[in-house]
């Protein structure tokens, strides 16, 4: 048992941000009345954003080891959390706010939340750039809440 809680790096720094901010977006997910978005396309968009999320992040954190999060040498908990709710639950809020007039705005403000996650990731410890920095992040984040999403939401409704 004691080497199962060891492999959750329960023990990590700043371990309590990730699991609050997962635990906010996932509530949120689940009680703002739908506006722009069903719960099929929400159930899609997990699956493929969680995906997604999983390989580039592997390919960040692990294969070119550009960022720490806990533990370098084990994929804890946190990890977990942060690699398959938080960026799903921040695409599905997107989605659900969504509209060709307001995109814009939307991109702006999805993007500082995901940076504001970013620098608190940091702050608190759990997450450090080893190769890596915050205008990368940037660009990331607008190129996929620009670019990126619409062309998800697009290919599941078909037009």
């Amino acid at each position: 048992m004691n080497n199962l809680l060891d492999k959750l790096d329960l023990t990590s720094k700043g371990l309590w941000f990730p699991i609050v901010v997962t635990i906010l977006l996932f509530i949120t997910v689940l009680i703002v009345p739908k506006k722009h978005i069903t719960w099929r396309e929400v159930y899609i968009t997990f699956g493929i954003l969680g995906f997604a999320t999983w390989l580039s992040d592997t390919l960040v954190a692990r294969v070119f080891d550009l960022i720490h999060l806990g533990n370098p040498k084990e994929a804890g908990i946190g990890d977990i959390l942060s690699y398959t709710f938080i960026p799903t639950s921040l695409g599905v809020l997107f989605f659900n706010f969504f509209t060709k007039k307001n995109k814009w705005k939307l991109t702006i403000f999805f993007t500082v939340l995901s940076l504001l996650v970013d620098i608190g990731m940091q702050l608190s410890g759990y997450m450090a750039y080893n190769g890596w920095n915050l205008i990368y992040s940037i660009i990331f984040y607008l190129f996929a809440f620009r670019f990126l999403l619409p062309f998800h939401i697009r290919l599941i409704r078909g037009n």
